[in-house]
């Protein structure tokens, strides 16, 4: 079985981890996010961060990319080799084309230079929580599904695997030397066990699954 992240309670609001080695940036972010009701947090270095954030809080990352210490970009890879998954905002005064670039590769959402313009930066912030939250549920749902193929018999996970092939039950019966009747059972009990209703349900669920775990 897939080994996923348990997701976060639903009830846990997504929080903005501020970055910043910069006092005045760290307050004035803080105030603009909280003046339209977002939970913050915010940290002086990247070192600060790695040791006080647990590794799957909902939310997102607004990054200085030149702090002392470890580098914004420095922050992201070490992240990635954790196995943390966070939306990234990079923040920078000294934002360069080569910088850019890098920062957008390594999977950041987006690069603003400071000044930043405010109502821009909080429609950053928005875009930001609302990927976290879809990669979230997307999460759950592969993790569900993962439990449920692990719920399985050995039997119904042949006839799952065939069944996703196209055969027919009797096809089905054939080749694995049942009959008929025995395999319109095991198909009826493990569309129950994976919690489809129909045979294009099935294939969705399965499918995307299959298709994440290969990703």
């Amino acid at each position: 079985m897939i080994q996923v992240r348990t997701p976060p309670k639903r009830d846990e609001a997504p929080t903005v981890f501020v970055v910043d080695d910069e006092d005045s940036v760290r307050s004035s972010l803080r105030w603009l996010l909280e003046s339209i009701r977002l939970q913050v947090e915010t940290f002086d270095s990247a070192e600060d961060f790695l040791a006080r954030v647990p590794d799957d809080r909902p939310g997102c990352l607004v990054l200085d990319v030149r702090m002392h210490g470890m580098s914004g970009p420095e922050l992201m890879d070490r992240l990635k080799e954790l196995g943390i998954s966070m939306p990234i905002i990079f923040l920078s005064a000294h934002g360069d084309v080569p910088l850019a670039v890098r920062a957008m590769k390594g999977g950041a959402l987006d690069f603003l230079q400071k000044p930043y313009n405010n109502q821009q930066f909080l429609e950053r912030v928005r875009q930001a929580l609302d990927l976290d939250a879809s990669r979230r549920s997307q999460r759950q749902q592969h993790g569900d599904t993962a439990s449920r193929i692990d719920g399985l018999s050995g039997r119904e996970r042949e006839i799952l695997d065939l069944v996703i092939g196209g055969q027919s039950n009797k096809v089905i019966g054939r080749a694995l030397g049942i009959s008929y009747k025995t395999v319109e059972a095991h198909r009826a009990r493990l569309m129950r066990k994976m919690g489809v209703s129909s045979f294009a349900e099935l294939m969705q669920v399965v499918l995307a699954f299959r298709g994440r775990a290969s990703g």
